[in-house]
């Protein structure tokens, strides 16, 4: 039903999806998606991921779950995390895609609608610890197409440098929906 839902919903906004990555293939994952520059990423990527069939999670504020619509940021994939409270989320993290057979835990590393700096690079760590890949999302406003266009594996036997780079070469060219929101150099 999901799977319907989310191409109808990105059908009536004229948006394509990208299904090059055999999703099917890959149990369990981190998955990045970027740009973020706007609130209505997280709307075309739940569809994207719910067109594709993908079991995806998400970290937000445990503010956002815990109000009387907390039990649909929930429904979506919301894990409500105090942010006031020091803890170990890269283990935490990894803890949630070892002990299930299928998961992808969506990150965001600018962390921010808003220009970063650089990206938080937590999602390198959860993915190393828990040895899984790295997926890369996106919604092109540009081209009207959400999807998951590139898989980094084995990350084991490369530098957090050339992960890096490598997403950031991804990126490059993707439009977010304002584009002076978003740092192209991500480290």
């Amino acid at each position: 039903m999901k799977k319907l839902i989310g191409k109808f919903l990105l059908g009536i906004m004229g948006w394509k999806l990208d299904i090059t990555v055999p999703v099917k293939t890959i149990p369990k994952c981190v998955l990045i998606a970027a740009p973020h520059t706007t609130n209505w990423d997280f709307y075309y990527a739940v569809s994207a991921f719910w067109a594709m069939g993908i079991p995806m999670k998400f970290f937000i504020k445990d503010s956002w779950t815990k109000p009387w619509y907390g039990f649909l940021i929930k429904a979506l994939g919301g894990i409500g995390i105090n942010r006031a409270q020091r803890s170990d989320m890269v283990g935490f993290a990894a803890k949630q895609l070892n002990t299930k057979k299928h998961l992808y835990m969506l990150n965001t590393p600018e962390g921010s609608r808003s220009y970063a700096e650089k990206w938080k690079t937590g999602f390198y760590y959860i993915a190393l610890e828990a040895k899984v890949p790295i997926l890369l999302a996106y919604a092109d406003y540009q081209k009207k197409m959400a999807g998951i266009g590139k898989v980094i594996d084995d990350i084991q036997n490369k530098t957090k440098e050339e992960v890096l780079q490598e997403i950031e070469a991804y990126y490059f060219n993707i439009q977010g929906k304002f584009p002076e929101n978003y740092n192209k150099k991500i480290y």
